[in-house]
């Protein structure tokens, strides 16, 4: 479910703000649709060789996301070092900005919703940059556990938002544990690890706590402007946790539960 606020998010874009958007926008989409021309161009390459391992290309989208940082003006502080072991990583969901955020952090392939694939421009620039895309339906749960087990076995690690939804960054909701089960298939789990990972982000001085938060219906073209348009931008704070042994747990419900409870553990509490 998606979660909400009763209290609205101000969006207006006021002066200035509409000339920094412009500029940084197209620099920004610039940088980002060069980046998957690379890509795709080095794929071309890159797949006849490795098949379904991608040893470059995730390198590309890395650059790609730490000078789309920079030209946002968001600052980047990361704690803690991405596992290098087979796995996947866990974090909580606050934005649009946390692909970006975490892509810049190490190489991972992130799971979203189905839907996501079907969008403007981001559809796109998911499916080319690896995006595993499930759907809600309770039929397709056993097919998508075999995606999610062919992705690991060819060593690709996995960025799961186990809250189901974004929030507005405030907070740490319950993780759900249905993704998880994919973890425990027979002959999988060893050697298996998760890293929990908390994103942290604090807003602009003087803006709204909630500034990088989005959630519920909101437009993702009007979030995206605001945080654009933004004079001072604020930081994004990344801690990789350490990596824990699937087979350690007793099942997916043992195993949600930890990773919720590391995350949240070092997470701001909720203002308001």
């Amino acid at each position: 479910m998606t979660w909400r606020s009763d209290r609205p998010l101000p969006m207006a874009i006021t002066g200035a703000g509409w000339l920094r958007l412009v500029w940084r926008g197209l620099v920004m989409g610039g940088v980002t649709y060069g980046g998957l021309v690379l890509l795709l161009l080095v794929r071309c390459v890159e797949r006849p060789l490795f098949g379904a391992a991608r040893p470059w290309t995730p390198h590309i989208t890395r650059r790609v996301c730490r000078l789309s940082l920079a030209i946002m003006g968001l600052g980047l502080s990361v704690r803690g070092t991405p596992m290098t072991q087979q796995g996947a990583m866990v974090a909580n969901h606050a934005s649009w900005l946390d692909i970006f955020v975490l892509n810049a952090c190490a190489p991972m392939y992130f799971v979203a919703k189905s839907e996501v694939s079907g969008w403007a421009g981001i559809g796109w620039l998911a499916r080319a940059t690896g995006t595993v895309f499930i759907t809600r339906k309770g039929t397709e749960a056993k097919r998508q556990q075999t995606v999610f087990e062919d992705r690991l076995r060819a060593g690709h690690r996995l960025m799961f938002f186990p809250e189901g939804t974004s929030t507005d960054s405030l907070r740490v909701l319950p993780f759900k544990s249905t993704l998880f089960a994919a973890f425990f298939a027979p002959g999988l789990q060893e050697g298996l690890h998760i890293q929990p990972v908390t994103v942290i982000y604090r807003a602009p001085e003087g803006t709204d706590p909630r500034f990088y938060g989005w959630w519920g219906d909101m437009d993702f073209a009007s979030h995206f402007g605001l945080v654009l348009s933004a004079r001072r931008q604020g930081q994004a704070e990344v801690i990789f946790h350490a990596p824990v042994p699937v087979q350690a747990f007793d099942g997916r419900k043992d195993l949600s539960g930890y990773c919720q409870r590391v995350v949240a553990a070092s997470h701001p509490a909720p203002d308001g």
